[in-house]
Order: structure tokens, then C-alpha cells, then sequence
């Protein structure tokens, strides 16, 4: 029964994004099938081959191994304020983490590193779906970087990228999340293992969506030998370590003062709605409810489901993340896995603005084409996550 609600539930996924559609007659139906295919095929490999799913715990407690490390320097700035109370946990452990593993991959930009990867993964995506190097390049970047990042890479080719191209772009900033911040998702008991299955599943996933939501209709600029941006600003690796580490203290500053304002906000809707009896988080659950089911959700799930979609949508995946984290002891294996996979990505309200804000410093051109597609990006957000839960559904089942 869940395998049919599954495929439903994809068959729902694509419809609502063909609904969306810029331009529903010029959707390549013929790459979509065959990004779908190759999403399940990952999903498979990394969920059910022993192969997969060793490299996946082998990342998973390199990982791991690598936060740890960054509670030195957290206990040592922190003291004994760095302890397992729940307060130590978000505020130090998770957006403290934040700080160490974005110095960490600073370093590893500077070095070339996630350059290379990005280059080579990007090109072979690139040769499989038929998009340009470009989109590609970036679409594998958010696996490693921000949504506000990656485009740094490539900030020298925005201003000729088609409409469908810088909506690639968005949506797989909104449908991914960073190395830099999955240490802050685990410190609030996220298993790292979900954390990168819904990561490798991002590339793929991001540009099915987008070329069915904006397929590209444009001709394409012709761009060869994309040569990627890998120093940035930094003169060395110190220098590296030490832009990074300042970058991590911006978004832990950014990630503090939008959950003090949109919960604060929250509280001000539900003290109204008290007065119905009613609170947002009962209204998002009924309205997301239909993917819990579809997801193959039972009973309560299906209305938790709902909820954690709806706040990760209204607030961000934090305030998802952490609520989850509160019931995985009482999900099982398979439950957890997908609602976790569900919420991973960057698409909310307030990265809009933040999408506009620095795509448009590194390309002034393109700034009002970017308000103008960043609604739709954040919708193909959500999905890109919600796709790839219910294919690892799917695979769950075999």
C-alpha cells in the first residue's frame, strides 16, 4: 500500500510543479524521466547496496569525528557553559558547530578542493541531464555550500545565464543544505546518515524540478572551459580559516536573530488564533497532512509530518529539525529517515530575501529577475526535499 501512495505522491510532485510551470508545452519530459531514474538509482545505492550505504556511515563518522574536534575550541571559548543542557545544546553545540565546520570548508575552498569535486561531479551531471556546465557546477556546489555561497563560483557567468539557468541555481540553494550547518542539525539529534542521503540526492533533484517549473526556453549562451572561483578573497589558508570562521559567526548571528524574530511572530498569531482555539502549528499540520500520507505516514505522523513541513516553510528547518528530533525515538527506522529527508533544504520565507540579497550583489544585471523567480524557487524547494522522500520511501520498501 505505501509503495502505490508513494508513487502517487511523486505523481502529485510533479503535477503541482507542471501546475506552476512558466511554460507547460516546452517541459522536457524525456530529461525529467531520466532524472528521475537516476535520482531513484542514488537513493537505492545509498539506502539499500552495502556498498552505499557503508561510504554513507564512513562520511557520516568522518564527520562526526570532525565536529567532535571543534568542542575543543567551543569548551575552551565557552567553558562550563559547553554542557548538555538544552540550552548549551542549540546555542553553543548546534550554532557553535556552525562556526568550526565553516572554517573548515573556507579552507577546503581555498585549497581547491571542493572546487575540483564540484568540477568533475558537475561535469558528469552535466553530460547526463544535457544542462550547462554552469547550472550543473552549482547545483553540485550546494552539497558542500550554502545557498548564498555556491554562486560565488561561478559570480564571473551570471549576467549570461538564461531565466532557466539562475532558476537552477535557486532552486537547488533552496532545496539543499550546507556542510557548514549539517553539525548543528546532528547537535539537535538529527542522525548524520539522513543528513547526506537527502544531500547526495540534491543535484539531480534540483534540476528536475526546475526544468519543469521553468524549463529552458532561451537560447543558451555559449559558455566553455567554466573555470571555477576557488581562492575568493582569501591570500592564504589562514587567511581562508579565518574568513570562514567569520562567515560561520554571520550565520549563526543571522540563523539567532530570525528564529528570535519569526517565533516571537509565531506567538503573536497564536495568541490570536487562542481565541478560536487554533495555533498555526495545528493549521499547517492539516494543510501539509496530504504529504504525510502520500509519504506513507500513519495517524499521528501524518499530522506530524504536516507540521514540521509547515514550520520549516514559515520559520525555517531549525525549528523543524529540533522538533523532529523530539519524536524519532517514538518513528521507526523508515519514518524517521524520510521525514528527516523531507526537511532538508533552505526553502523558507526569509531565504528569499537573502537569495535576492546576494545574487544580486555579485550580478547587479540580474537582481530583478531574481525577485521575480525566487517565489517559484522556494516553492521548488520544498518539493525537491519532499521528492526525495518519497523516493527513499520507495527504495525503503525493497
Amino acid at each position: 500500500m505505501n509503495f502505490v501512495l508513494n508513487l502517487i505522491g511523486i505523481i502529485v510532485v510533479l503535477t503541482i510543479c507542471w501546475l506552476f510551470s512558466r511554460n507547460r508545452r516546452a517541459v522536457n519530459w524525456k530529461m525529467i524521466v531520466k532524472a528521475l531514474l537516476i535520482e531513484f538509482i542514488i537513493a537505492f545505492f545509498v539506502v539499500k547496496i552495502p556498498f552505499g550505504k557503508k561510504i554513507i556511515t564512513l562520511i557520516s563518522n568522518g564527520l562526526t569525528l570532525l565536529i567532535n574536534c571543534g568542542s575543543e575550541g567551543l569548551s575552551f571559548v565557552f567553558g562550563d557553559l559547553y554542557d548538555s543542557s538544552k540550552l548549551s545544546v542549540f546555542i553553543i553545540q548546534s550554532l557553535g558547530n556552525i562556526i568550526f565546520i565553516s572554517a573548515l570548508v573556507g579552507a577546503l575552498y581555498y585549497l581547491g578542493v571542493i572546487g575540483f569535486i564540484v568540477k568533475w561531479i558537475g561535469k558528469a551531471i552535466g553530460k547526463l541531464m544535457g544542462t550547462t556546465e554552469v547550472e550543473s557546477f552549482v547545483a553540485v556546489a550546494n552539497m558542500f555550500l550554502g545557498h548564498t555561497d555556491s554562486p560565488i563560483l561561478v559570480s564571473k557567468y551570471l549576467k549570461y545565464l538564461t531565466e532557466s539557468e539562475i532558476f537552477v541555481i535557486l532552486v537547488s540553494g533552496m532545496g539543499s543544505i550546507s556542510a557548514s550547518i549539517l553539525g548543528g542539525y546532528q547537535a539537535l539529534g538529527i542522525p548524520m546518515e539522513y543528513l547526506l542521503i537527502a544531500s547526495a540526492m540534491v543535484p539531480i533533484g534540483s534540476i528536475l524540478i526546475s526544468k519543469i517549473i521553468y524549463p529552458q526556453t532561451e537560447q543558451i549562451h555559449s559558455i566553455t572551459d567554466v573555470k571555477i572561483e576557488s581562492k575568493g578573497t582569501s591570500s592564504n589558508v589562514i587567511d581562508a580559516l579565518a574568513e570562514g570562521a567569520s562567515t560561520g559567526m554571520h550565520i549563526v548571528i543571522s540563523i539567532g536573530a530570525t528564529l528570535v524574530g519569526f517565533i516571537g511572530a509565531v506567538a503573536v498569531v497564536n495568541l490570536f488564533l487562542g481565541f478560536v482555539n487554533l495555533n498555526l502549528e495545528q493549521i499547517f499540520g492539516y494543510l501539509f497532512a496530504p504529504f504525510g500520507f502520500l509519504l506513507g505516514l500513519d495517524g499521528r505522523e501524518i499530522l506530524l509530518e504536516g507540521t514540521l513541513l509547515g514550520n520549516k516553510l514559515i520559520l525555517n528547518e531549525f525549528i523543524a529539525f529540533g522538533e523532529l528530533a523530539g519524536h524519532l525515538d517514538e518513528l521507526d527506522a523508515r519514518e524517521g529517515m524520510i521525514c528527516a529527508v523531507s526537511l532538508c533544504g533552505f526553502a523558507n520565507l526569509s531565504s528569499m530575501g537573502m537569495c535576492i540579497g546576494s545574487i544580486g550583489v555579485l550580478c547587479p544585471e540580474k537582481r530583478s529577475v531574481i525577485s521575480r523567480l525566487v517565489f517559484r524557487a522556494m516553492i521548488g524547494g520544498v518539493f525537491v526535499s519532499i521528492l526525495s522522500a518519497l523516493l527513499v520511501s520507495i527504495v525503503y520498501l525493497f
